[in-house]
């Protein structure tokens, strides 16, 4: 796969909005512009722990059996295909800001890194997408780091952009939801696409 093909399908996911998008918000309602950028940082350095944990986990695979990281790579195709399709049938996204308390710059922080770091669902996602863009002939582990180090950054990207128009966002709870559903509808069918090539691509090898 090339990277372009990544890149494409890492910024359509970047800024589909969701719940982290929803709780650096909030967070930033809470105690400002600087408390949500430190929730930003945050669940960027806890998207990085995923990151490592997918690489890691992915190399001792790859080490014990060639088959076995293959029979991964098509269990995480499959797996976009269902997100994708989960996200196609969605009838609501919601994308309420919850009340929370400001606790401070530091504590957002820390939160912001337990948080995503506990999130079973992060773990799931980078150990199915990011063994899709791997080139067999090179060394696993600073592959996997590279592109998961670029999902990450795409995706604090997208969150600091939403603490610094927060107040606009917050605005219009109509023109945010109908914004919200065209992005879901359009990561749903990017991860469904490119889940369902990847697997038919495989086939015909």
């Amino acid at each position: 796969m090339s990277f372009l093909a990544f890149f494409f399908a890492a910024v359509i996911l970047a800024i589909t909005p969701g719940p982290g998008i929803a709780y650096v918000v909030a967070r930033t309602v809470a105690g400002g512009r600087s408390e949500g950028l430190a929730s930003c940082f945050g669940t960027g350095i806890g998207g990085m722990l995923h990151v490592l944990a997918a690489a890691l986990g992915l190399s001792l695979i790859v080490a014990q059996s060639a088959v076995a990281f293959n029979m991964v790579k098509y269990l995480g195709a499959a797996y976009l295909v269902y997100l994708g399709i989960r996200l196609l049938v969605s009838k609501k996204q919601d994308l309420s800001v919850k009340p929370v308390a400001s606790q401070g710059v530091r504590r957002a922080l820390f939160e912001g890194i337990v948080v995503e770091a506990l999130n079973v669902k992060t773990a799931l996602f980078f150990l199915a997408f990011l063994p899709q863009f791997v080139s067999p002939g090179e060394p696993l582990v600073p592959q996997l780091v590279l592109l998961g180090s670029i999902c990450v950054a795409l995706n604090t990207l997208v969150d600091v952009m939403a603490v610094f128009a927060s107040d606009r966002l917050l605005k219009s709870d109509a023109a945010r939801t109908a914004r919200a559903r065209l992005l879901t509808r359009v990561s749903g069918v990017t991860m469904l696409g490119l889940g369902a090539y990847l697997a038919l691509a495989r086939r015909e090898a």
